[in-house]
């Protein structure tokens, strides 16, 4: 019996066709090894050596302070792809890292490329800005995963050391700092490596680093003193950047930087739901409710700002300079998936699938080697949405790169596709949640013995889904469906004949004694439907956006022409969806009629007056893809949002 509610992992969840196996595949055929060929270019591999064999820029020196992050990530995305299919190559390149990992670790159980060679006196000095605390959770949830994937437990034990490190560094005890992570990842980490390890102390401290985050007087301020710093030299301005503005308890909205906001939220998730603290439920519920619904683009993506990385106010959402960072939609993901672990309701899996669908899936090209930092909704020649890091160096198309200067994204996005399997289902007792729908089998222990559960379906082109019980003997458990909010007519038999359930905070409970070979059905209507934005998205007003199952839909000139912004869809139009084998490997596509209107012509007048008859707008058809398919194929205009006349 589990008491808490958990995911099944990646080793119970075996994914052999369709959508995501297919996302996997070239995941470790393509992305896994591009990446590893960039983190040994740019000498990230060497780095855990503790030798520099080149200048570090002074402008840009504190950028290697986070290095150590993109080989956790590395590592994390390795173990998952290993768990559902072992490498022996693979492993191998792995285990040479982990010992080159191991190799670095000082005597005290600190563990950093960048501070023992060039910064030794600079330890734990600015936990506000440096990430020696980021880096220590990435590293920890490689380490997890890679002793769940494989066995071996080298990495695990060296990342426990440098757990212990920090636990005997930082907290409220006489002899310790009272600081906490500048950029919030640690405190997940430390909550994983405590369900893994059973030690109790890694979960005290995260339940620290959550309760001291933000209370007076200021750490920030203090280490800033202790630097010969003061407070309003800080770039920006503000500890909402942060988000340790003022005690979390106190916290009402999403603020700051979105994939530290997030990967905090995210944190006290799982605090809350390890130590039943209600007043963190509480708060947890109060953030969700305020980005969900006055601060989420309609992809999942989050972030409006490039000066912060993160959030304004509510319903500011810019198209074409929309931020929308890769790892913010995969941190919202990482975050819906424990908050339907903390409080069980579809709607956090409503906004996991948009997030994972669109605004992280968006981040990686189909052949899987590019990627985008930042996802605008709409792109036009000359309208670069993201220059701080990019690398990018035409004015015209907005592209994909390989790396970035600043690549937090691509190993992020391939750890997620790596594991996906882990979002497929939770388990609660006896009642078994299936969340994503994706042709696979899961194995489990429930109500005293084992179960697989066949799922098979073409999801998320089709809405159909069929599951068959594979048990030796019959056992007594509930099925939970997921009903998507996006669909509005269903259809579920069991055994062919139809039967009707209540719906229970947004899932279709079946119980009973399941027999081998007991069949269910789910038909999902997938009809087109026009998206319209609240009133109070200036950027957005009087538009509309497509959506059919889970996937937001686009424009692109390759498909369309040119002039997206002067597209409109006239209320009466009729939408049709095809599958489209030609299309990157096949997808589903939608058309129907459009307007496209020139009223200027030829004439080169930037402006005109509206004398007489206005020319009418031309009519076309319009074809749109599923928005995280678009730039892979020649450069052109983008648009999601499209007027409505």
């Amino acid at each position: 019996m589990i008491e808490k509610p958990a995911p099944l992992s990646v080793n119970q969840v075996s994914i052999r066709r369709g959508f995501w196996a297919e996302r996997q595949a070239v995941n470790r055929q393509r992305t896994i090894p591009a990446i590893y060929r960039q983190l040994e270019e740019t000498g990230r591999l060497k780095a855990w050596s503790l030798q520099r064999t080149h200048p570090i820029p002074k402008d840009r020196g504190t950028v290697y302070m986070f290095w150590d992050s993109d080989t956790g990530k590395w590592l994390e995305s390795v173990a998952y792809s290993l768990a559902t299919h072992p490498d022996d190559a693979l492993q191998s390149l792995a285990d040479e890292l982990i010992d080159a990992v191991a190799g670095a670790q000082q005597a005290d159980g600190y563990l950093n490329t960048y501070f023992p060679v060039l910064a030794a006196d600079a330890k734990w000095t600015n936990l506000r800005d440096w990430h020696e605390m980021y880096n220590a959770g990435h590293l920890i949830e490689a380490a997890v995963a890679y002793s769940q994937a494989t066995g071996k437990d080298k990495l695990l034990a060296v990342l426990s050391r440098f757990a212990d490190h920090i636990d005997a560094t930082f907290g409220p005890d006489d002899g310790q700092a009272r600081g906490y992570p500048g950029h919030p990842e640690l405190e997940l980490a430390l909550v994983k490596l405590y369900r893994h390890s059973g030690e109790r102390r890694y979960l005290d401290l995260a339940n620290y680093f959550i309760n001291e985050r933000g209370q007076a007087p200021h750490y920030f301020d203090i280490e800033a003193a202790e630097r010969g710093e003061k407070r309003e030299d800080f770039w920006a301005q503000t500890y909402r950047y942060c988000q340790a503005h003022a005690p979390i308890r106190e916290h009402t909205e999403a603020t700051g930087h979105a994939v530290r906001a997030c990967y905090l939220y995210a944190g006290i998730a799982d605090v809350a739901l390890e130590t039943g603290d209600a007043e963190l439920l509480d708060v947890s519920r109060r953030l969700w409710d305020d980005l969900t619904q006055h601060q989420m683009y309609v992809t999942g993506g989050l972030g409006p700002a490039h000066s912060n990385e993160g959030f304004t106010f509510a319903y500011d959402m810019p198209t074409e300079t929309a931020y929308a960072e890769t790892c913010a939609s995969i941190a919202l993901a990482f975050w819906a998936q424990r908050m339907f672990h903390l409080d069980p309701d579809s709607r956090y899996i409503d906004v996991m699938e948009r997030a994972i669908y669109n605004g992280s899936l968006a981040g990686l090209s189909h052949d899987g080697e590019t990627f985008f930092y930042a996802n605008p909704l709409a792109s036009y020649p000359r309208v670069n949405p993201y220059s701080r890091w990019s690398g990018i160096t035409t004015d015209e198309h907005y592209r994909r790169q390989p790396w970035f200067f600043c690549p937090c994204c691509p190993p992020n996005i391939s750890r997620l596709i790596a594991g996906i399997g882990e979002y497929l289902y939770s388990q609660m007792g006896d009642r078994v949640y299936a969340h994503l729908y994706q042709d696979s089998t899961a194995s489990l222990k429930v109500a005293g013995g084992a179960v697989q559960l066949e799922q098979r379906t073409d999801y998320p082109w089709r809405g159909d889904i069929d599951f068959t019980i594979r048990c030796e003997q019959p056992r007594d458990f509930e099925l939970a469906l997921r009903l998507p909010d996006w669909c509005a007519e269903y259809s579920l038999s069991l055994n062919g004949a139809a039967v009707d359930v209540d719906k229970q905070r947004g899932y279709l409970v079946l119980g009973r004694s399941w027999s081998d070979g007991d069949r269910v059905s789910l038909c999902l209507s997938m009809p087109v439907e026009r998206v319209l934005p609240h009133p109070d998205i200036r950027q957005a007003a009087g538009q509309l956006a497509l959506q059919r199952g889970p996937l937001v839909y686009c424009l692109e000139e390759a498909d369309n022409g040119g002039r997206l912004a002067n597209v409109a869809i006239p209320p009466a139009a009729e939408f049709s969806a095809s599958f489209d084998d030609d299309l990157l490997g096949g997808a589903s596509v939608i058309q129907g009629k459009a307007l496209r209107s020139e009223a200027n012509g030829d004439s080169p007048a930037l402006y005109r007056y509206q004398r007489g008859a206005e020319q009418t707008p031309a009519e076309f058809e319009f074809k749109a893809v599923p928005y995280y398919l678009w730039a892979n194929r020649e450069p052109g205009e983008m648009r999601v949002w499209m007027r409505s006349s």
